[in-house]
């Protein structure tokens, strides 16, 4: 039962491509004997490569009508690749996997039971990753461990390429910078339900890695970004109205304080550089609030003019538009 329904499955297979010339053949290759008997369509996102991969990727569009591609006019990175790769996907379900022939396209199959168990997101683990450990693995662990402390959407690896999402889910998220990393937890915010399940991983054989040790820097920022983006990009005034409360409290204290030196202990206001801090304080907390009104302003225009939502509708009972 459970292969007949992923048999009737839909879907688009999103590769971002940058300097992949060697692996572009195998993989569609492989992309297409592991999607037997499946409707799907494979999408190549051509980064900016200048070393042949377009070529390589009009070869293999030219004998296989399910192949579909862009070729970008700069190096635009790997979240605009993959954007622009989930604009044209067409089908009822997002497969993204990377084009370094690391993913085992045979997984998606494998993975793709899962949401028939009601899940929106399956997320690969390379619980056997094939990569060096100081310079891939450990960032890459330590970079996991921070991502799920602070957005509470744990995974053991957010970095696996190798993801199934819900078309509808998706193409609602607004990808931007280098957020594509966080796209679990960007889709958790939203309501999606999430599984991670190993998947095979295997070493590098043709082309190099793009990211390094420095990557890892980047996604302290990064994270912080998604926190807001998640949690308050619907309720701006919730962050910025705590911290302007807070500067408050803490100016109205200081304030007292030095009031009371000055009626007990005798001691002058210029002689006491707290009131200056508790000036300053309250200062703060005004200019932050008002940045609070304005974000909530910003927000609501944001989502009465784009029309995306801040929910995902998980199923509908006699609720469809007549």
């Amino acid at each position: 039962m459970r292969k007949g329904k992923t048999m009737n499955k839909s879907v688009s297979v999103v590769i971002p491509v940058y300097e992949e010339s060697g692996n572009i053949a195998p993989l569609h290759s492989e992309i297409k004997s592991a999607l037997e008997g499946l409707d799907f369509e494979i999408i190549f996102i051509d980064d900016g490569s200048s070393d042949g991969s377009w070529e390589e990727i009009k070869k293999a569009a030219a004998g296989d009508p399910s192949v579909r591609a862009l070729r970008f006019s700069r190096n635009s990175g790997q979240t605009a690749a993959l954007k622009a790769g989930i604009d044209l996907a067409g089908k009822e379900y997002i497969v993204t996997l990377d084009g370094d022939l690391q993913n085992d396209p045979a997984d998606i199959k494998k993975l793709l039971p899962a949401v028939d168990e009601g899940y929106e997101l399956v997320s690969g683990w390379r619980k056997d990753r094939k990569d060096a450990f100081f310079t891939r693995i450990l960032p890459s662990r330590i970079a996991n461990f921070f991502i799920s402390l602070v957005t509470g959407v744990k995974l053991h690896d957010y970095g696996c390429s190798l993801k199934i999402y819900r078309a509808d889910l998706l193409k609602e998220i607004e990808l931007v910078g280098e957020m594509h990393r966080f796209l679990p937890a960007l889709a958790g915010y939203r309501g999606g339900r999430i599984k991670e399940l190993p998947v095979n991983h295997r070493p590098r054989l043709n082309g190099s890695s793009k990211y390094g040790i420095g990557r890892t820097f980047k996604v302290i920022l990064d994270v912080l970004t998604v926190k807001f983006m998640g949690e308050f990009i619907g309720k701006p005034i919730y962050f910025f109205g705590g911290i302007s409360l807070s500067l408050g409290a803490i100016s109205v204290a200081l304030a007292l304080i030095t009031l009371y030196n000055k009626l007990y202990n005798h001691i002058f206001v210029k002689d006491q550089p707290l009131f200056l801090v508790a000036i300053f304080m309250a200062l703060a907390g005004i200019q932050i609030g008002m940045i609070g009104i304005l974000s909530e302003i910003m927000a609501r225009i944001y989502y009465s003019s784009s029309g995306k939502s801040r929910f995902l509708i998980r199923e509908k009972l006699n609720a469809d538009e007549k």
